[in-house]
């Protein structure tokens, strides 16, 4: 196999909630594989992040919120006028309440339904429908082990509260949302998966909370937390010509989490 396909020398890459996490993180790795990377975050924290780089890089950092729809086609359109249709496409954005079964309200549900499912939903069908008008696109969505499972009790803990309820549900739509979107455009050459990270708890959790990331550790079939650069590199390696015949897929990178 040619060492090409697992490049991404020159391609144009749009990654929505570039300047979080997991999204700084992947961003990084696929500018460092030679995309052209668009980084779109809310307000200033693409911008932010992108002038905090010490080196070279071809990252350009732009504003949105993916929930707001409107703003959404008309930043797509906007943005194929200014650079092209992208080869690739990257959703790391989310939403979630963080609050109880019993605290959550029908208005809190819906509005995590819109900007979690409508709102993914309308930025993919945007995108991709150009993609698929060029003959050629990967995009990756990502849902979580929670769209798979339940979260785990006694992981949990006080204060720990368990991950929603909403949000689960709400990750468990984006799977069968890459499904579809990856039947639907199959003979345009656009591809549709998903990746479902595992316990990636922020810098911040990991800090105050030690106890919390021991139990997530030992709930681990490796026995430990993810690290973003795994998450990087999954981003890459479904954006790559080495995943040209994958579509449809979901893509577990959670250290064996769902495996019991």
């Amino acid at each position: 196999m040619k060492k090409t396909i697992f490049t991404l020398q020159d391609k144009s890459i749009w990654v929505f909630g570039g300047a979080g996490y997991l999204g700084q993180a992947t961003v990084l790795l696929l500018q460092e594989m030679g995309a052209k990377v668009l980084c779109i975050d809310l307000g200033n924290r693409a911008k932010q992040f992108v002038e905090s780089l010490s080196t070279p890089h071809q990252v350009i950092p732009e504003t949105l919120d993916v929930s707001d729809v409107v703003h959404v086609k008309q930043f797509v359109v906007r943005q194929i006028q200014i650079g092209g249709i992208p080869d690739g496409m990257v959703n790391l954005t989310f939403s979630s309440t963080a609050k109880t079964l019993e605290e959550l309200s029908e208005e809190d549900f819906d509005k995590v339904n819109h900007n979690g499912i409508t709102a993914s939903f309308v930025l993919a069908r945007e995108v991709g429908t150009a993609m698929a008008q060029a003959g050629h696109g990967s995009i990756v969505l990502f849902s979580s082990m929670y769209g798979q499972v339940s979260p785990y009790p006694e992981v949990y803990e006080a204060p720990m509260n368990k991950n929603p309820v909403e949000y689960g549900m709400g990750k468990a739509a984006i799977i069968q949302m890459a499904r579809y979107l990856a039947v639907h455009w199959g003979k345009q050459n656009v591809r549709c998966n998903c990746i479902s990270p595992g316990p990636f708890p922020y810098p911040k959790v990991q800090q105050s909370y030690p106890d919390f990331v021991a139990r997530l550790d030992e709930k681990s079939p490796m026995g430990r937390i993810g690290h973003p650069g795994e998450i990087a590199g999954a981003v890459a390696f479904l954006l790559s010509d080495a995943t040209s015949y994958i579509t449809g897929h979901n893509l577990a990178v959670d250290g064996g989490w769902t495996c019991w």
